[in-house]
Order: C-alpha cells, then structure tokens, then sequence
C-alpha cells in the first residue's frame, strides 16, 4: 500500500518543490495544505501515515495543528515539524507536544529524505503493532496459544480433532514451546472441560514421593503416614491429569503408570485392593523418547500406551513469522501485569527477535521481553534494553560490496540505480512495458513510477518488444 504525506506550509512554492521532489524520491503520495485550518480538515478526512507541517503560519500555527492532532488521533498519525526559525527552544517545544522529528530551512535534500524515511518507519511500526494487538485479541488466538503461521495452524486442527474424545495424548517439544498450554486447550475443548484439570510437573517431584503424589495411600503405610490420602489420579477423577515432562520419571514409575493406562485403576500404597478411576491422562516431554528407549530409560511399551495421539509443537526458530505477533502479545500482557505503560519494540529490536535462535522459545522471549519493560527508560524498547548485543560492523574484506570505499552519495546513487533497474525492470517485464500496469504493481502513481523511470534512464520500450 501507497504510504500517504501531507505537508502543511504557507507558502505555495515550498509545497510545490516538496511534493515534486518527495513523490518519486519516497515514492508515497503526497497531498498539501496551504494553512493549518485546511491541512486539519484534511486529516480529519484522511488516514495520513506521515505529516510534515511548518510551525510559523498565519492563522492556526503548527503547534496548534500538532496539538489538535494528538488531541484527535493520538500516536497513530506521525507528526515531523519544520521551521526557518531554527532555535533549540521551538524544536524543545514542538517535541514536548508530541513531535517525532523537526527540521530547519533550507534543507539538505539527502537528510530530508532520510529523516522523513525514518518517520514512515515509525508510522509503519506503530500500525504494524496496533494491528498485531488487535489479532491478538481475535483469530490469532487459539485458547492462549498465539500463532497464525502454517505450523501452528496444524496444531490447533489436531487439538480440535483429538479433543473430544478419551484417548491419551502425548506433546512432544521443545522447552517453553507451550506444551502446558496445548494440555489446558485439549481439556478445555473435551466433554470433561467442567471436571478437573490436574497437573503433575514430574521432574520437581523426588522418585520417592512422586508415587505416593500419583497415587495416595493408606493410613500406616510408611512412617508418617498418619491418615489416609488421596493421590494425584483419584483428584483427577471425571477429569484430566497431566503429567508434565514425563520423560524424566524413573523406570518404577513407569511401570506403575503403564498399568493405569491399560488398566484404568491405581493402588495405593498400603491399599490391598486396586481402585477403578476415570481419568484422561495427557503427557508432554521435551526429551527424545526414541533414544531414552534405545538406553533402556524409558520402557517402549510404556511409549506406545502414550503416544496414542501425538502432538508435536514446533520451535520458535522453525516459525518465525508468528514472532511479532508473539512478541506483542507479551508485551501487551507483562505491560498490564506489572502495571507499565504500553510499550512499542524498536524495529532493530524486532528484527533481533526474527534472528534469534530462541533455544529457549517462548519462554526465553517473555523473559526479555519482561526485561525490557522494566529496563527500558522510554516508551520503545531496544536492543540494548535487553542485553542483545549490537551487531558488530563488518570490516573491509574481498567479500564486502564494492560500494564501501565510495563516499556517501556516489555509494546510494549507484545502489538506487541498480536497485530502480532490477526492480522496475522485473515490474515492466511482468507487465509486457505497460507503465501503467506497473505502476499499480509498485504501489505507485503512473506520473511517479514515469518520474523515476526518466531519473534512472529506464525506458519501457524494451519490454514491449519482449515475448
């Protein structure tokens, strides 16, 4: 989509000469206003990403107009001040109310451009979140799993199929995967959701107590047991136990629950009789079963009760396009739990976020994200805020691109060139040299997509003549 500027100055040739040289240089459609009264209807009227106003008007000034702005649209309109009148004190005031940016007349055209750039980042940024938040809160939810990507969508179709009835399920995956939830999503949509819901952490749990924790026992049965006790299982009854990480449970154990699944009763210890009990049992690990039987830790046959209906959770690294989501969602979360301000992640941050190996998972993600809120000193959190480090700047080398050793605006030129070349040459090429056809690939306006075209000395010509 097209990015929209609107520039608000009272002076009609600096409109002219900006929207001029701002369409193709941004390649954004850009609208102006003579006065803050019109450039206010206009916003009023219009969903602008960016707005560029001059704070020295008659009539309203732009301070007004900012002010008017924050007061009607709050953070979604991004809002960069310009002046002839360069002092510290204007730009300390327009930033006070709510400015992003404030340039001087005249301008150096290359900052200009860079800086309004950076100001279309943001506003991308901003919507990007308030957009995230809002699938969040909707169809990218899945009974507190969040993820939108093919990956999970699969797991919320097993989740729904396997559901309803009483078989054991077993989770594999990583640490912090959300093995837990998808335990609680599979009791909240079965017929036993109103019955209880059990979980069993085994590994906190010692060999020597966990079978007792399971499955109760008698009065007398070992020193201190003072009374009779309800296990585990016998809690769960009607309902659903989970057994978390059951790949940790020593082999007596196993035993012990490999007769529950076959047989559906339990014994307690010192009970001389078994006792019948309904439970559906859901395991989970994080460990390679496979090769614990290889070892003789785990009992094959034991494996072969759970992993009934499998279901395997993916690792973070393997679905990346769920991170943003993710990422918001906890942030919006640990904002409210720890009574913060909302809070935005830094573009820098986010792509860190995609990168990141996540050995961790989610978990690891809602740690630092937990870390930032708390750490950061404004309203967006960095890098830097969570302990990731900066990448470090690649010295010179044979690999490094030829443009290194260039000075600044020869390097950008020749770099647009190739760029505008490939990239307009593959949009002409799809369009057989129709410029109007591309220019509606591009996003752009004909006028600006010929504007460009004409800079970089491409002609359409060639395409036409292409088979």
């Amino acid at each position: 989509m097209t990015q929209h500027l609107l520039i608000i100055d009272d002076e009609p040739d600096m409109l002219t000469l900006l929207k001029r040289s701002l369409e193709p240089e941004l390649g954004c459609q850009v609208d102006t206003a003579s006065s803050g009264e019109a450039g206010l209807e206009m916003i009023r009227a219009t969903d602008y990403d960016l707005v560029l106003a001059d704070i020295k008007m008659p009539g309203i000034s732009g301070i007004e107009v900012l002010e008017q702005i924050k007061a009607d649209r709050g953070e979604e309109v991004t809002v960069v001040m310009m002046t002839a009148y360069g002092r510290i004190e204007m730009a300390v005031e327009a930033m006070k109310h709510g400015a992003y940016d404030f340039i001087t007349k005249p301008f150096d055209h290359d900052a200009l451009v860079m800086r309004l750039e950076k100001a279309f980042e943001r506003s991308r940024l901003l919507k990007e979140n308030l957009r995230l938040h809002h699938e969040c809160r909707s169809t990218d939810m899945f009974q507190k799993l969040v993820g939108k990507s093919p990956e999970m969508q699969r797991v919320y179709d097993t989740i729904r199929m396997i559901a309803k009835n009483d078989l054991t399920v077993l989770i594999t995956g990583e640490s912090g995967t959300g093995k837990d939830l998808t335990a609680r999503a599979v009791h909240a949509l079965s017929n036993r959701n109103t019955r209880p819901f059990i979980a069993v952490n085994c590994p906190t749990v010692p060999e020597h107590i966990l079978e007792s924790e399971l499955f109760g026992y008698k009065k007398g049965a070992f020193t201190h047991a003072t009374r009779d006790r309800k296990g585990l299982f016998q809690e769960a009854h009607t309902g659903t136990i989970f057994l978390d990480e059951i790949g940790d449970i020593a082999p007596t154990i196993q035993t012990k629950l490999l007769r529950v699944l076959q047989e559906k009763e339990i014994k307690p210890l010192g009970e001389a009789r078994p006792i019948q009990v309904d439970v559906r049992i859901i395991a989970s690990t994080n460990q390679p079963l496979s090769e614990k039987i290889k070892s003789g830790d785990f009992r094959e046959d034991f494996f072969y009760r759970l992993n009934v209906l499998p279901i395997h959770l993916p690792p973070l690294r393997e679905r990346t396009g769920d991170i943003p989501l993710i990422a918001n969602h906890l942030l919006e979360k640990h904002c409210a739990k720890l009574d913060k301000p909302l809070k935005r992640l830094s573009p820098e941050l986010m792509d860190a976020f995609v990168g990141r190996r996540w050995e961790g998972n989610v978990r690891e993600m809602e740690n630092l994200i937990m870390q930032g809120i708390l750490f950061s000193p404004a309203d967006e959190i960095t890098p830097k805020d969570v302990g990731i480090p900066r990448e470090p700047s690649p010295g010179p080398g044979p690999d490094m691109p030829p443009f290194l050793d260039l000075p600044y605006k020869e390097a950008k030129e020749n770099n647009l060139s190739t760029f505008n070349a490939t990239y307009i040459g593959h949009m002409l090429t799809l369009s057989k040299g129709n410029v109007t056809q591309a220019a509606k690939a591009c996003g752009l306006e004909r006028q600006a997509l010929q504007q460009i075209m004409r800079r970089y000395g491409i002609s359409a010509e060639p395409y036409r003549q292409s088979p």
